[in-house]
């Protein structure tokens, strides 16, 4: 359903929240071990986030990046947009350029239902309603 980059970029914003609850920041190194992810992939990742203020970053020796209460508060879809676009939210089931209400493909009407449904769970959900179940072992970022 997602590209492996928005996984990457959905986990790795889950675990800076994670980390960073307490005020502090985390380094690519900790972010890339945390979740399993290659760190110079990350790296793009995480610099895309930091363009579209979903994470923020300081540099120098107490640099990393953080979240605050603002980017806390951003729902989930502003990251699967900020890196997949918005086309699971949008597209075809079946990938047709011309798929619409007037033309549909066979999977048009239920496919629309379930993408609807996604795209409100995305939006009613907060980047930081997942830590209190990461805070106590409920979830977990790594297969």
């Amino acid at each position: 359903m997602f590209s492996k980059t928005c996984e990457y970029a959905m986990r790795s914003v889950f675990f800076i929240a994670h980390r960073t609850a307490s005020g502090s920041r985390v380094g690519i190194k900790e972010i890339s071990s945390g979740i399993d992810s290659p760190e110079h992939f990350l790296a793009k990742i995480l610099q895309e986030l930091s363009k579209k203020g979903i994470v923020q970053s300081a540099k120098g020796p107490n640099g990393g990046f953080y979240m605050d209460s603002s980017t806390l508060g951003r729902p989930l879809s502003d990251v699967v947009e900020a890196i997949d676009g918005n086309s699971l939210f949008t597209g075809c089931g079946l990938g047709l350029e011309h798929c619409s209400e007037s033309n549909p493909c066979p999977l048009h009407h239920e496919f629309k239902a379930i993408r609807n449904k996604i795209q409100q769970m995305l939006q009613d959900t907060s980047i930081a309603d997942f830590n209190e179940d990461l805070n106590l072992g409920i979830t977990k970022l790594k297969k």
